[in-house]
């Protein structure tokens, strides 16, 4: 159950933590002559004494949603103290572009979109290995405002009050989600695809407020944190890290939104070495695990359905 009403306290376990046992493995893998996660050109040079460079580890390509990006990378520090053989490239954007992207052969070994309907697509276009298809985590809509904003604005019904929000489009799965939700207040009218919902329909849906349309969650975000808009529609674990900068001014129930479920899939990848193929089954497992669910919990992410 993700947590409503504002932003939880942080809990001690997570980022100064992590930043600690980041710290104290690079520098054993420094002292063993070879740095596991460190950029290339540094860890070219960690290696200079003949151990082997990340060039010739295994390396995953792993495509995830915007709102996972942080979250990821202290997974895969995690997972990469214990297969030191691995390297993890992340390609963090829209789930739709992701998508597209995989479709038109850039290659990926995982997929980890913000909504089934991408991987639906995926794997009604034969790219899916069989069986690796498993839903992760949850999320919450979340209607939020920068610090100091004075807004008037409590939540969805009441949007029209904002002088400016920040909206991802219809392709990007939060503004899928938060365009059901406005059809479903009856803010937004029509019964076709919402992802087909332009700004400017929402906006006049509004009263002409201003619409601020992003290509992903993270420059929705942005938006906001920056005080570029006034108000924004993000996911709820966007807020971690954030909390003195964001007021939560409501947290969505699914009942409006739909579920907002995160599913992984091995992509089939028809370059990669065997070896590869098994790192990726891996790290799927590993981002099944126990201990990843009190990671992901941490950034505010539930993890009450993975099956």
């Amino acid at each position: 159950m993700i947590g409503r009403g504002g932003i939880p306290s942080r809990r001690t376990s997570g980022k100064r933590f992590w930043g600690a046992v980041t710290a104290l493995a690079l520098a054993g893998f420094m002292l063993a002559g070879c740095a596991a996660i460190l950029p290339d050109d540094l860890a070219d040079g960690a290696c200079a004494d003949g151990g082997s460079s990340l060039k010739e580890r295994l390396e995953i390509q792993v495509f995830v949603a915007a709102s996972l990006e942080s979250v990821m990378q202290e997974l895969a520090g995690r997972f990469l103290l214990e297969h030191p053989e691995v390297k993890i490239t992340f390609n963090a954007d829209s789930s739709g572009k992701l998508l597209t992207q995989i479709l038109e052969g850039y290659e990926c070994d995982i997929f980890f979109p913000a909504a089934q309907v991408q991987m639906d697509r995926l794997e009604e276009a034969g790219l899916m290995e069989p069986g690796s298809r498993m839903d992760v985590v949850q999320n919450q809509v979340a209607v939020v405002s920068y610090r100091g904003s004075k807004t008037e604005v409590t939540g969805l019904l009441d949007l029209w009050k904002a002088e400016s929000i920040a909206l991802a489009g219809g392709s990007v799965p939060v503004g899928r989600y938060a365009r059901q939700a406005l059809r479903n207040l009856g803010i937004l009218e029509g019964d076709g695809d919402v992802a087909d919902i332009s700004a400017k329909q929402v906006s006049e849906s509004l009263g002409g407020v201003e619409i601020s349309e992003q290509d992903n969650v993270s420059k929705t975000l942005a938006s906001v944190v920056e005080a570029s808009c006034e108000v924004g529609i993000v996911y709820y674990s966007d807020t971690y890290g954030y909390e003195d900068k964001l007021d939560v001014l409501q947290v969505v129930e699914a009942g409006l939104t739909g579920e907002v479920s995160y599913p992984i899939a091995q992509v089939k990848n028809e370059e990669a070495l065997d070896g590869q193929k098994e790192a990726a089954a891996e790290f799927i497992s590993y981002l099944l695990s126990e201990e990843a669910k009190d990671i992901f919990q941490d950034y505010y992410f539930g993890t009450g359905n993975n099956n």
